[in-house]
């Protein structure tokens, strides 16, 4: 207690001018940290709470029961962390440095902007390799290292650099690993506005972003909020594989292939396995189609380049990788925390995807065929159902024809 009392003589509680200039000086110093952008909120969230909750009555977190406990308090900052007055939501883009060479540099309008046309950007080698039924794709922001791990320090040490130089009453850091509604958050904040994909769209940045949060007891200047953009501008909505943006701003996760390749523990479902393609963690088309990502920024921090070829790999590369391997690979990496089943299982359905999409006559198929009759007698039951799947798709059978069954079903209520 001596101790506590004595640092708030030394660092007394600062006036208004003094936390202006404070949230001047923690700007250049996420900058410093890396960051690409900051900034502070108060914690009324408004109607997040009852949007949050009528989500979850409808099911759509599926197996993520963390999403439905805490209650009110995913909703209420103050009441999470006791003591919390204002929030700084912190903005990291992801892109790696390579890609900067093909990013448009006009500055962005009031509305979405149309498609580049001109020169490729980065976008293009990434539906090229979705379009290639061999590629294994991995989103983009999960082939280099885990951004928890990268956020998480920096965060703390601006945490640091704040309470060195004055009492901060309370300061958390929060990565994506607690129940924090961080997109409501940095949209109070002014750091951009939710899309109709329910990602955050910055006019500068685009969506390729992490965030990062400081819960702390200073009531620091605020920022006011950004006015939205997307205007009548459908196409995330158009573009998903499997129809997983239900409504404006509503996603069904249970749907997302995002969800079915990381968060889903068990079998995924079969209607849903023809549509997602090569797809194998993540997926990023919502952001691909989002005319906003003409303006994604690089990262400079080399923490975020691709490794071990996440960026290149082909099904049968992953596929050929033992437990072991996968385990070295993937250390450090967000993909990590899905182990070698999920992937396996993963991997399985866009094996079988891809003797759909060939020809019958293809090289690969027989390739896939064998690699696929190996694994199986030392599968799990989870990884081997989805090879006995896999080997009982057909050539020819395209992903086009798959969705329309799908989309047919839905129209009649099946």
């Amino acid at each position: 207690m001596d101790d506590r009392r004595e640092q708030m003589e030394v660092n007394p509680a600062p006036d208004e001018a003094a936390l202006a200039a404070l949230a001047v000086d923690i700007r250049t110093e996420a900058k410093r940290l890396g960051f690409s952008q900051i900034a502070i909120s108060d914690v009324h969230l408004g109607a997040a709470e009852a949007e949050l909750q009528r989500w979850l009555d409808a099911g759509f977190h599926g197996e993520m029961g963390y999403m439905a406990r805490h209650g009110s308090k995913r909703a209420r900052p103050a009441e999470l962390v006791p003591g919390t007055l204002r929030v700084i939501t912190a903005r990291m883009d992801y892109l790696p440095a390579h890609l900067s060479t093909s990013l448009a540099t006009e500055p962005p309008t009031a509305s979405p902007p149309e498609t580049p046309t001109a020169a490729a950007d980065w976008r293009d080698a990434e539906w090229a390799r979705i379009a290639d039924p061999q590629a294994a794709v991995v989103s983009v922001y999960a082939r280099g290292r885990d951004y928890h791990k990268v956020l998480r320090a920096r965060l703390q040490k601006l945490a640091d650099f704040i309470a060195a130089r004055t009492d901060p009453g309370v300061v958390r850091v929060f990565t994506d690993s607690a129940p924090v509604l961080e997109v409501a958050l940095a949209a109070r904040a002014g750091l951009g506005w939710r899309g109709k994909h329910t990602l955050l769209l910055n006019r500068e940045a685009g969506s390729t972003f992490f965030l990062g949060e400081l819960f702390i007891g200073l009531p620091l200047p605020v920022d006011a909020p950004q006015q939205e953009h997307c205007g009548s501008c459908s196409r995330c909505i158009d573009i998903c594989p499997t129809r997983a943006i239900v409504a404006p701003y509503t996603l069904d996760a249970r749907r997302c292939i995002s969800y079915l390749t990381i968060e889903l523990a068990g079998p995924i479902p079969e209607d849903l396995r023809p549509l997602m393609g090569n797809r194998v963690y993540g997926c990023d088309d919502c952001q691909l189609i989002c005319p906003w990502n003409k303006y994604a920024q690089t990262s400079p921090l080399p923490d975020f380049a691709p490794r071990h070829g996440l960026d290149s790999a082909s099904l049968l590369q992953l596929w050929a990788w033992s437990e072991a391997d996968i385990l070295q690979r993937t250390e450090g990496s967000a993909m990590r925390r899905i182990g070698f089943e999920r992937l396996r299982r993963n991997v399985a359905v866009a094996l079988g995807n891809a003797r759909r999409s060939l020809p019958a006559a293809h090289a690969l198929q027989r390739d896939i065929e064998t690699a696929l009759r190996a694994a199986l007698p030392a599968a799990t039951p989870l990884v081997a159902e989805h090879i006995v799947w896999a080997l009982a798709q057909q050539a020819g059978s395209s992903r086009v024809e798959a969705s329309a069954k799908v989309h047919q079903a839905e129209e009649h209520g099946q």
